[in-house]
């Protein structure tokens, strides 16, 4: 019955947050209906949420206190998935950036925006907006906050456009399940994106193919979701780590 309410509401006029359960993005988005933008790549997407994105949040703390432990002068942080400079005027209210190069990789559309931004003095010109993380160049940290239950691709797919791992890299709100991946339908206002949630099993073991060492990992209960059209899968658990390219030290 839960489930048959679920699906009845997904075609409501106001419809759960998520929605159906796929095998791919390609398959989620072609369940998009014709009269909704799907996807990411909008500039309805590019001040969506902005306001709250850009303040410091619980779950926002474990890379607050990994980047105070890494980041000296003269280092560049590659922020992909960065959205409009929002973790950047977030975390410097707390941490000194002055010194920091701060690279932020997004699509086309948010890039557009945020260099349109920067023209009109809106946003901090000390950050640099990049289609592709190979313009980049060698980051020595790679923040992906957020990002990876959008992200299209494998993550070392993304990892492999860098001409250099990236000493440390740190994941944030890393949607996980006990089984196998699937992807479902999330209503952001008007978009219809999808949104992957990893086996976190398969997950950490692409870490560890990737040649990238846990050093810390913690959890985001408020973060965890269920699919109303398919209530059986159970709710999601959301992750962050801190990871490291660097072999561990000899004792």
């Amino acid at each position: 019955m839960q489930t048959l309410i679920g699906r009845i509401v997904q075609y409501s006029p106001h419809p759960p947050r998520f929605t159906g359960a796929y095998d791919s993005f390609e398959d989620c988005l072609a369940a998009v209906p014709r009269d909704r933008p799907a996807g990411c790549d909008h500039e309805a997407a590019n001040s969506l949420y902005f306001e709250r994105m850009s303040q410091i949040h619980l779950w926002d703390y474990p890379l607050i206190f990994w980047l105070e432990r890494v980041l000296k002068p003269g280092m560049t942080v590659l922020d992909t998935g960065g959205n409009l400079a929002t973790k950047y005027q977030a975390f410097g209210r707390l941490l000194d950036l002055t010194r920091i190069t701060w690279v932020i990789h997004d699509l086309p559309a948010v890039v557009r925006r945020g260099r349109a931004l920067q023209a009109e003095g809106r946003l901090p010109a000390a950050v640099r907006f990049v289609e592709d993380p190979a313009d980049c160049g060698a980051p020595d940290v790679l923040i992906a906050s957020g990002l990876l239950q959008y992200l299209d691709r494998p993550f070392g797919e993304l990892l492999g456009r860098l001409s250099q791992r990236p000493a440390t890299v740190l994941l944030n709100k890393v949607a996980m399940r006990e089984g196998p991946e699937v992807v479902t339908l999330e209503r952001a206002g008007e978009l219809r994106i999808p949104y992957r949630i990893r086996d976190r099993m398969q997950f950490m073991r692409e870490l560890e193919t990737l040649g990238l060492r846990v050093l810390d990992q913690w959890v985001i209960p408020d973060l965890s979701h269920r699919i109303a059209t398919h209530p059986a899968l159970g709710a999601s658990t959301s992750l962050g780590f801190a990871l490291t390219s660097d072999p561990p030290k000899a004792v």
